[in-house]
């Protein structure tokens, strides 16, 4: 039931950016910045103390949400100030032996996160 529930609430979160990034950026930024504190308390609520969102077992929505948040973070560096668990849920996802591994080599690309068409995260940097 939690894999369902955060899944379907991760594709509004994804959808969400997505609008801000390819609409129109700057006459929307002031509002999406302004929500984002209620959205990212709601995941952290979700998270509570657990080691993954659905419990102790990493799950396909793990890898989401962790997509999700890295790049708000990359977006709002602060935005994520408030919200220890979900910080320490990015640390612990990318301190998985694989994971890091992988970010550590050539074929770790941060960005562009975006098509060139988007107005945020479409460049490399």
């Amino acid at each position: 039931m939690r894999v369902d529930i955060l899944e379907n609430q991760a594709m509004d979160f994804r959808n969400g950016f997505a609008q801000l990034c390819y609409g129109d950026f700057d006459k929307n930024k002031p509002c999406y910045n302004e929500k984002l504190p209620g959205t990212l308390k709601q995941f952290s609520d979700f998270l509570g103390n657990r080691k993954w969102f659905t419990g102790d077992k990493i799950t396909f929505v793990d890898f989401i949400m962790y997509e999700l948040l890295d790049l708000h973070r990359m977006f709002h560096p602060e935005c994520l100030d408030d919200y220890r668990n979900l910080r320490s849920f990015l640390d612990h996802f990318e301190s998985l032996e694989k994971i890091a591994e992988y970010m550590k080599s050539g074929k770790f690309i941060k960005t562009p996160v975006n098509n060139k068409m988007a107005k945020w995260g479409n460049k490399k940097e």
